[in-house]
């Protein structure tokens, strides 16, 4: 009996709907202020919150990664993207599910094999074996006698609606420097890495709450497959910024019931704001408590806006109600835009005016048409004026908004946006500071350190990490100060200078060891003296799992050197940094991986040396002489500077 209904859970998951009968960004805010009625609510004197608008003493460094697993970015299903290869209308790939259905909060169990699926919520642990996820509306559940099954008519690429591990933050980064204000964003940031430890109108008190069972508050040991909330922290920072009073009623799981008694005890309050469960996937509850709400209840379910599509306005009893995405920059974008211009005048605060600038895009923007986009973006003072850079990482980003300077809106009929377009920046503060020093590049912990040594001087930085590929198209732009790049040629195997050109020098970096890691007691690579022979040895193994690195970065092409034409078992997947190749070894998604020594040491990994490879910097000639320039260069011949970077395992 367990199996039937087991069966028929899973069988209503895979078949569900998405919920939307989606109004426009102003239509459903002028529903909303129309339902609310929105007026002060009084006068009173209370003091201020503890943290917000303080300066942070010392530079704050991640210690987990964030996200700290592969995680599917929608509803759908975890397969193989060689199972889809040809897959269309007219020839639909079938493919058989696993047992198992994977919910935020769940370790998968299954290793997803050839042939096969696994049922997948947003925001769940991607199993072994897949390399793609594909959306509940590109498939049809498949009855027969036999396995339950999906039928497939989509090929995918490999990498598909997965966020990799340390996607978002790395492990050791440097997430927030000394001297910088806290506001709502970096204390949402904070949160998100796990580190827990400030005669006006009355402040409305405003009820917060998260939902989800993968929820762990900050301060606490973060199990495998769950996140931080750092939603509960960021939405009451933000409240705090705009004259309200958070009630924060913490996490509660993915019950019914729990939730209910929650909302009941919320609802005394002068509103409430839930995040997550706004959909209708698997564990998504929020949104069936609030639709039975009156007075008059649910005005918006769904918003044509990317980020921020499920969002949910209710109102009862004058009393606002509202459910966020779960995700963070959804969650934040979507309450500041929607949510926060009522709670101000619940507060008895004037609207706020959006301060706007003018910015050329440097390489081009695909957008998803039939929804307005607001693209987050860092901007960069060059001699034509400012370059807006995409943040480059999807709603389930911590840093996207935190980091971003302001937004552009792509229209719902625009589905690209070509390199060189102008656009008009929203930005998010009023104060739009240029740095004395802009690093666009590869990140390395490194150079967060020679970073901080500028900002200990009192120079600001900007640090925007695009990959090395990136950086040198930057430089070349002449929008940055510096260019961190490790790119090898493939043909001469030299490091960087084939790429600098006649407009920029290259400035000596450190070294970087790069080798095979694995678990330290794999013995099948233990006693093995050289990297090569591990590869070897990994080759004669279908079932040792190998974790790649993304096309165009240095550790691919010495990867695809030494395969030699070869793709080993999982070689399609591709994250984009040394820390999720780690991660996904730590954790069992993969056997072996290419990663450098001072990576490998932070996850206790086995490690074999194959090749060192260089770290340097790319410098425009046009700002060669800056000050913050020469003070860059100068302390990569300091002594102190030299000894310390060799402590955390670079050569100098």
């Amino acid at each position: 009996m367990t199996d039937v209904h087991s069966l028929v859970a899973r069988r209503a998951a895979a078949d569900q709907q998405q919920f939307l009968n989606v109004a426009s960004a102003e239509e459903a805010l002028q529903r909303f202020r129309d339902a609310l009625q929105p007026q002060p609510l009084g006068i009173e004197r209370i003091p201020l919150g503890q943290a917000l608008n303080r300066v942070i003493a010392g530079n704050i460094v991640s210690p987990v990664d964030v996200p700290g697993f592969d995680r599917a970015n929608m509803d759908g299903f975890a397969l193989r993207s060689e199972d889809t290869v040809g897959a269309c209308e007219e020839a639909p790939k079938i493919l058989a599910l696993t047992d198992e259905t994977l919910t935020p909060g769940v370790v998968p169990a299954v290793t997803v094999s050839r042939g096969q699926a696994t049922l997948i919520a947003t925001g769940g642990m991607v199993p072994r074996g897949a390399d793609a996820v594909v959306m509940v509306e590109d498939t049809e559940v498949v009855d027969g006698d036999g396995p339950l099954s999906i039928r497939l008519r989509k090929g995918l690429a490999p990498g598909t609606a997965i966020t990799f591990a340390g996607a978002d933050i790395a492990r050791g980064e440097t997430v927030l420097r000394v001297g910088q204000v806290l506001s709502s964003r970096e204390i949402g940031l904070l949160a998100a890495v796990g580190i827990g430890e400030v005669a006006v109108y009355r402040r409305p008190r405003i009820a917060v709450i998260s939902t989800g069972n993968e929820l762990t508050q900050p301060g606490n040991p973060l199990p495998t497959g769950g996140v931080y909330d750092s939603n509960s922290a960021i939405v009451a920072a933000a409240l705090e910024e705009i004259g309200c009073a958070a009630v924060s009623f913490g996490a509660v799981p993915d019950d019914l019931a729990a939730q209910q008694k929650v909302l009941d005890q919320a609802i005394a309050c002068d509103g409430v704001i839930l995040s997550g469960g706004t959909s209708k996937g698997a564990g998504d509850l929020s949104y069936q408590m609030v639709s039975a709400l009156s007075d008059p209840g649910i005005v918006v379910h769904g918003v044509a806006i990317k980020p921020g599509k499920p969002l949910c306005l209710a109102v009862t009893g004058r009393k606002p109600v509202v459910i966020l995405p779960g995700f963070p920059t959804s969650a934040i974008f979507t309450f500041h835009q929607f949510v926060a211009p009522m709670l101000r005048i619940l507060a008895g605060l004037p609207a706020e005016s959006q301060e706007t600038v003018e910015a050329e895009l440097p390489a081009r923007v695909s957008s998803e048409r039939g929804r307005t986009e607001y693209l987050m973006v860092g901007l960069i003072r060059t001699e034509r004026g400012f370059a807006a850079y995409p943040m480059g990482k999807n709603s389930g980003a911590v840093t996207t908004f935190s980091n971003a300077d302001g937004f552009i809106r792509i229209g719902a009929q625009t589905d690209l946006l070509p390199a060189g377009s102008h656009v008009t920046v929203n930005l998010l503060s009023r104060r739009l500071v240029a740095a004395d020093l802009v690093s666009i590049g590869s990140h390395c912990v490194g150079l967060d350190y020679l970073l901080q040594q500028l900002q200990a001087e009192g120079l600001s930085t900007k640090c925007m990490a695009v990959g090395s590929q990136g950086g040198v198209a930057a430089a070349r732009r002449g929008e940055c100060d510096i260019a961190g790049i490790h790119l090898m040629d493939p043909l001469s195997g030299e490091y960087n200078r084939s790429f600098v050109g006649q407009d920029a020098v290259l400035v000596p970096g450190y070294r970087r060891l790069q080798g095979v890691a694995f678990q330290a007691g794999d013995r099948r690579f233990a006693e093995l003296g050289t990297a090569r022979q591990a590869v070897a040895v990994a080759m004669q193994d279908s079932q040792c799992v190998m974790v790649n690195r993304n096309p165009g970065s240095g550790t691919r092409i010495l990867i695809d050197q030494l395969l030699e034409g070869a793709q080993p078992t999982g070689y399609a997947v591709q994250p984009k940094s040394h820390n999720a190749v780690a991660a996904a070894i730590v954790q069992g998604r993969a056997d072996w991986g290419v990663t450098i020594e001072t990576v490998a040491r932070q996850y206790g990994l086995g490690f074999l040396p194959l090749q060192e490879e260089h770290y340097d910097f790319m410098i425009p000639k046009s700002r060669l002489e800056r000050p913050a320039v020469q003070r860059f260069i100068a302390l990569l011949q300091d002594s102190a500077v030299r000894q310390h970077l060799g402590e955390l395992g670079f050569q100098v």
